[in-house]
Order: structure tokens, then sequence, then C-alpha cells
């Protein structure tokens, strides 16, 4: 029967139903009644063929905070609850944070879904830090709808504009048949080169729409490689060097490439040093791993970056921090020879003019160059041994003041942790015990922000857990930067995935107050925190919980942490007075006049 649109009630009754199909069961010819099955085939939405890209990925994990523009996919994400895990967070930047700490720790793009905007820009936080990471990520928001783009609807943002400038690529979906499209080309773009975040915006009635494409297979991104001259030009750069450096750095190394630029530098007694917060890519015991060059600096780090004649990086890249805001190497042309191996192309050449450039794998760098086994003309083994032995007279740390000693306390967790133990923080002066006091074995990892970024330990701490939940993961936190995210610990106790967190309480933003004693000494603006009670916060979430004031107290209430099965917050009262471990704040003041 024809209706008022032109279109019959068939044709709208197979519109409502999408594919259904109408099967008669039976039809008896003097029945009084017939009955009609529908044995519905449900076509794919939007929604559901975004799910099933990211079960073909291989995606097993999400984090997310749960908002009305997205409930499609919340509701496809129900039906394979089986295979992918839903962790639901507190808020967005902690979600993106645990998302960026899955990728860093597995090379897999972290998953994250938020809603649109606060849920976008709460967010944008842990898309820069994985970026600064370089840490592959794929962030999904929900948006306003198609028809509705460009208005200022209710929450709009511009997801192009707002998140190009710290992502690799951001873009939303506006078709549901480009749902695979899309999606492959995202972890395409996540994983490949420099890993990075990228960002897909999901209008919500794209979300609802139906979708004919099928989804997409796993993306497979091959690493590139050197050339065989390229190759041959290293092994001869390295030949000559007198006093060579290896600094490592990046997120994309394989276990072989590990082990290969370890093997590397044993061979032929080249000092391994990690680039800011990337301690973990080697095995701090080897005998030619010399220690980090990140934020405070040992002098035997920097003096032996001043002395090397060739510094051969692989896999990070020169930023500011890296190279000391700039000042490791001359600026465009370095005195020393810098060979720049990285698998991003726009990291080579960005800031210095290295003696060489190589668009390729760090990993598969390592790999070749142990197989070409360059000929060196000089001896460097007493380069080496006095390089390790700087590094190894600096994890002792002068005697602190007050009842607490931190660098006792790192000199215990060195013997006891775990060899596969997960180390995380987030910022502040409390970073510099896990970054320049602890040693990371070949096992071990270490998760932590090189965009500096508060907040990020705990849940950094909770998508490890999530991911190793047999694994001792360990959380350090300062008083301030705990309480950036400290809502996380709900989050960790409905998943059950609850880890040990140190809180360093020292009743103040540490680092600014190190910058404020040092420039405008005396003159405390803004930089003490009055904290609430931690123990009872922790309980309150159902951790076992210690106030820790005394060095001899920390080793029983560690290992009590330890058989905690709800997790463990453990306060670690020290005294104020310290900035760093090496300079008080009476040391500041008096070196600031």
């Amino acid at each position: 029967m024809p209706t008022g649109t032109g279109r019959s009630i068939v044709d709208r009754l197979f519109a409502i139903l999408g594919s259904a199909t109408l099967v008669c069961v039976s039809s008896r010819a003097n029945s009084d009644s017939s009955s009609v099955s529908l044995n519905m085939t449900v076509e794919n939405t939007g929604a559901t063929l975004l799910v099933e890209c990211l079960r073909q990925n291989g995606v097993q994990q999400a984090f997310a905070v749960p908002g009305e523009s997205y409930l499609a996919v919340l509701d496809a994400l129900y039906d394979v609850r089986d295979e992918i895990a839903l962790l639901g967070c507190r808020q967005e930047g902690g979600a993106a944070y645990m998302a960026e700490a899955w990728g860093k720790l597995t090379g897999q793009p972290g998953i994250c879904f938020v809603t649109r905007g606060p849920g976008a820009t709460n967010a944008s936080i842990g898309v820069h830090t994985a970026m600064q990471n370089s840490s592959p990520m794929i962030l999904f928001i929900g948006q306003v709808g198609v028809g509705e783009k460009g208005r200022e609807a209710f929450q709009e943002i511009d997801y192009r504009a707002f998140f190009s400038p710290i992502c690799k690529w951001a873009t939303e979906i506006d078709d549901p048949d480009r749902v695979p499209e899309i999606i492959s080309r995202a972890f395409a773009v996540a994983r490949s080169g420099r890993p990075g975040p990228v960002v897909v915006g999901l209008p919500e009635d794209m979300l609802t729409s139906a979708a004919s494409g099928h989804a997409c297979a796993a993306t497979i991104s091959l690493p590139p490689a050197a050339s065989a001259d390229a190759l041959a030009q290293l092994a001869s750069q390295i030949e000559q060097a007198k006093q060579p450096l290896i600094m490592v750095g990046g997120s994309d190394w394989t276990d072989a490439g590990r082990q290969a630029v370890q093997a590397l530098a044993e061979r032929y007694n080249i000092p391994l040093m990690a680039a800011f917060r990337c301690n973990d890519i080697v095995d701090n015991h080897h005998r030619c791993y010399v220690g980090e060059a990140g934020v405070a600096i040992t002098p035997a780090a920097r003096q032996l970056i001043d002395s090397a004649d060739l510094v051969l990086t692989l896999g990070l890249r020169l930023g500011e921090i890296s190279t000391g805001a700039y000042t490791y190497f001359d600026c465009p042309v370095p005195k020393q020879t810098l060979i720049q191996v990285h698998a991003g192309n726009d990291e080579l050449g960005k800031v210095y003019q290295a003696a060489m450039h190589i668009n390729a794998s760090p990993s598969l760098v390592a790999n070749a160059l142990l197989a070409a086994s360059p000929r060196p003309q000089h001896d460097w083994r007493s380069w080496c041994e006095q390089a390790r032995q700087g590094w190894q007279a600096a994890l002792q740390a002068p005697a602190q003041p007050g009842d607490l000693d931190m660098g006792e306390v790192m000199a215990w967790l060195r013997e006891h942790l775990p060899a596969d133990c997960i180390v995380t923080n987030g910022a502040g002066n409390f970073t510099v015990w896990p970054s320049k006091f602890m040693v990371y074995g070949e096992q071990a990892r270490l998760l932590a922000p090189q965009s500096g970024a508060m907040g990020y330990g705990l849940p950094a701490a909770v998508a490890a857990k999530a991911r190793y939940p047999q694994r001792t993961v360990v959380c350090f936190c300062g008083d301030g930067d705990f309480q950036m995210n400290s809502q996380e610990l709900g989050s960790a106790m409905q998943a059950g995935v609850q880890p040990i967190v140190l809180i360093i309480n020292n009743g103040m933003y540490g680092t600014i107050r190190m910058h404020q004693e040092r420039n405008y000494p005396a003159r405390v603006s803004g930089t003490e925190i009055t904290n609430p009670d931690f123990i009872q916060l922790a309980q309150a979430y159902g951790y076992h919980a210690e106030r820790i004031e005394k060095t001899a107290d920390f080793a029983a209430a560690f290992e009590r942490a330890q058989k905690s099965a709800s997790g463990a917050v453990l306060e670690l009262v020290v005294d104020p007075q310290m900035l760093t471990p090496q300079q008080s704040i009476d040391q500041a003041r008096g070196s600031a006049s």
C-alpha cells in the first residue's frame, strides 16, 4: 500500500529492520491464524564495524570514561567483552595516560575512548605525553552529529584543529563505510616511523548508521632498514673513533635489537648511555651501561658526552632534555661526529646536522652493525671501564636529612625488587630516585613521561598491572604529583589491578620550589601543599596503607605491601629541607645570594 511519501509499508519495515529477513514459518489453509517469525540478521553499524576492526587488529584492552556521545561503541564492546577488556576510569586524563603506558609497554597502540568536549580536552594531556614519549596510541572521541558540525553544538570541538599540533594524525569518520579504511590507517600511522598518538573523532549519528563495509584485517607495519652502503659508512666511522659513545632511546626497540646493541657494546667496549627516561632499553647490569642523559645528569655522564669524539644515537630524538637544552652538542654542527639513526624520517636533521643521518629501525641497525664486525683502530676498554665506574659511583646517594633516608630506601629496593618489576613515575624532583638510583635489569621496565607530566605514574601503574597482573608494579609519586590522579585508585580497585604506590611526601611542589629558591630565595609563593590523610584515602579505596617515617621501618612495610592482595599505598615522609639528593633549601638560598 503506498504511503504519503511514496514508500510502501514493507519498504518502511525493511528500512527499520536494516537487513532483517522475513521468514514464513507456517500457514495452514483453514486456520484462524498464521504465525510469522522474524529471523533477524542485524546489519553492521559504524560502531559495530569499528569494534570489529579493533578485534581484528588484536586489541585486548581498552581504557575509557563513558559518555553519551559514543554509547553505540560501548554497546558494541559489550558483545566482545570476553575478547576486549574495558577498564573504566575516573577521569579522561587518567584513561589517556593508561592507554599511552599500554602502548609504551607493549609496542601496540593503546586504545582509549572518551566523550566529546570536556572529555576530549581532559584526554589531551595523554596525547601530548604519547607524542613526546613516542608511544603508539589511538584516542577515540565521541563527536556531535555530522549534520551539526560547525555550529558550535553542545560540547563541539574541531578535533583536527585542536589535536593536530600534538599528535601524528587527527581525523574524523563521517561515513560509516569508511570505518575500516580509517581504522587501518590509524593503526599504521600510530606504529610506523616514530610511533605516536592518533586521534579519531566519532560523530554519534555515524556510529548508529548502517555500514555495508567489512572489518579491516590486521595492519602490518614493517620497520625501515638501512642500506648496505649506509651500514658500510657507519662501520667505517666507528672504526676511526678514539672515544665512541652509543646513546639509546625511543620506543620501537625489539628484544633482538636490545640484545644486539648490548652485544655490540660488549664486543668493542663502547659505553652505552640511555636517553631521558629510557633507562630500561638496555640491561643496567651490563658492564657497558653508563647511565642516563636526562634531568639532573651526573657530572660523570656529562663529561662522557663532552669527551666523546663519536656519538651514535639509536632511536632517540635529540630533544631539549637529552641534549641538556641543546648544549651537549653544538648547534647546528656538533664538534663530535654525530650519527643519528631513527625510524622517523622527520627526526633526522630536525635540530642537528649530523655526519650521517640514517632513516632506519635502531633494532635493525644494531643487528646489522653487529654482523658487519667493524675493525676498530683503537682500544676502548679503559674508556668504557672508566665511564662505568663513574655511573656506579653516582648510585650511592649522600646521606639525607631527617629520619627517612630515600638513598637507603633505594639501595634496599635495588637489592630486593623482582627482576621483572615494572616501575612508573610522574613528574617532580622525587623522580630523581627511580631515574638515577634504580638499576633496571634485562626484564625490568620503566614507564615515565618525557613530557614532564605530573599525575602520570599512577595511571601508568594501573595499565601495567592490567597487562601483567602477576608482576610487581611500583609507582613512585610525589605528594603533589599523586593528587593529580589519585582518583584512579578507584579504577584500579574496581578492575582488581592494584599496584604498590610509594608517595614521597615533602609537603610541597618540589621541582618548582627548587627553581623558586634558586631564583627568588626565601620568597615562597604557591609551592606549599597542605595534604589530606593519605592513609585514610587509600584505605577508603580498599588498599593496604601505611605511613612510614623512619628508614628502618621501610623494608618490613614494603614486604607487607608485596603480600597484600589489594595493592598498597606507602606514604614515605621525607624532610622538606632536601630539594634534591645533593642540595638543601638552605644551600640553594646560599648559592643564590
